[in-house]
């Protein structure tokens, strides 16, 4: 009799143990699923901010070489509308998504795109005026800080 209780424990035992190991090994794969799937709609989210900041920097700059060669603006003009008009609500999820430093490199970049915007709706501005908003060293900031927060190693520096 105590030998079949002892092999009754040992068998319980055993499959306890083999439970907990099963529990703790699905918990980790699920939050390593769930992890994953936070960093694919975060990459998603950073790469649509950053394009649609480089359409706006495009846009601004068509419409500062339109006039500077004095050639009607309003196409490029309303792309660079449009394009911040979508910018304005990425910001929102960008920020709902990122760490503290690439939400801090992106209110940055949000500056400067103001700044650039502004610009660009002066009449007057052509592509001196535009090009000397510091848009681009702070995307590069902001391109570090997202690397880090996804845990990305290596850069190239923003064109």
């Amino acid at each position: 009799m105590a030998t079949q209780i002892i092999t009754l424990v040992g068998v319980l035992i055993g499959a306890l143990t083999s439970y907990l190991a099963t529990a703790i090994a699905e918990r980790a794969k699920f939050r390593r699923l769930i992890a994953t799937r936070w960093d694919e709609r975060k990459l998603d989210t950073y790469i649509e901010y950053v394009s649609c900041i480089k359409t706006i920097q495009r846009a601004a700059m068509d419409a500062g070489r339109a006039r500077d060669q004095r050639k009607d603006a309003s196409d490029a003009l309303a792309e660079m509308e449009e394009s911040e008009n979508r910018r304005s609500v990425l910001f929102e999820t960008f920020v709902l998504l990122s760490n503290e430093k690439a939400a801090t490199a992106a209110h940055t970049v949000n500056q400067r795109t103001w700044e650039l915007l502004g610009m660009a709706r002066i009449p007057s501005s052509g592509m001196a005026e535009l090009r000397s908003i510091p848009l681009v060293e702070a995307l590069n900031v902001l391109h570090e800080a997202a690397r880090s927060d996804l845990t990305i190693s290596g850069h190239a520096p923003a064109q």
